[in-house]
């Protein structure tokens, strides 16, 4: 098995009504998540969240002309131990890149990573996703829903 690069890319993806998507991982029922990936060799940030969003979701960006936003965020956190084994031994930190994705919400999410996905409100996603960082791009790079005036 090669080792993974401690370097990630996070990518909230957000609909035109502020619901964001989060997935539950295969290897951990209890984790919620954006999508995340690991930085291949010799691959910067924003391609590691272009791919990671077509792999995970089947959302392919360039094909429809979306805008992947860099949010100029870079967190630290430590490798959970149940993973620890897939990094190099002495790595106990990752440096995660936040990115955002607005879509119009009516994707069709082909999941390939994931045992499930939700379209959440803000709020309720940011109490599901498992991680910190996770809250904390959601909390920041996801704007509030528009109230409807005429309501």
């Amino acid at each position: 098995m090669t080792l993974r690069r401690p370097e990630s890319a996070l990518v909230v993806i957000f609909d035109t009504a502020s619901n964001v998507l989060v997935m539950q991982r295969q290897d951990d029922p209890d984790f919620w998540q954006s999508v995340t990936g690991t930085l291949e060799q010799d691959e910067q940030p924003m391609q590691t969240a272009i791919r990671e969003v077509a792999e995970e979701t089947g959302i392919n960006i360039m094909h429809g002309q979306l805008s992947l936003i860099d949010c100029r965020c870079v967190n630290q956190y430590e490798i959970r131990d149940i993973w620890q084994h897939r990094y190099p031994p002495d790595c106990k930190f990752n440096t995660e890149h936040v990115f955002a994705l607005q879509v119009n919400g009516d994707e069709n999410i082909t999941l390939t990573e994931h045992l499930s996905f939700q379209w959440l409100p803000k709020s309720e996603a940011m109490a599901l996703v498992w991680s910190d960082t996770n809250r904390a791009a959601i909390q920041q790079f996801v704007p509030e829903p528009i109230e409807n005036a005429c309501q």
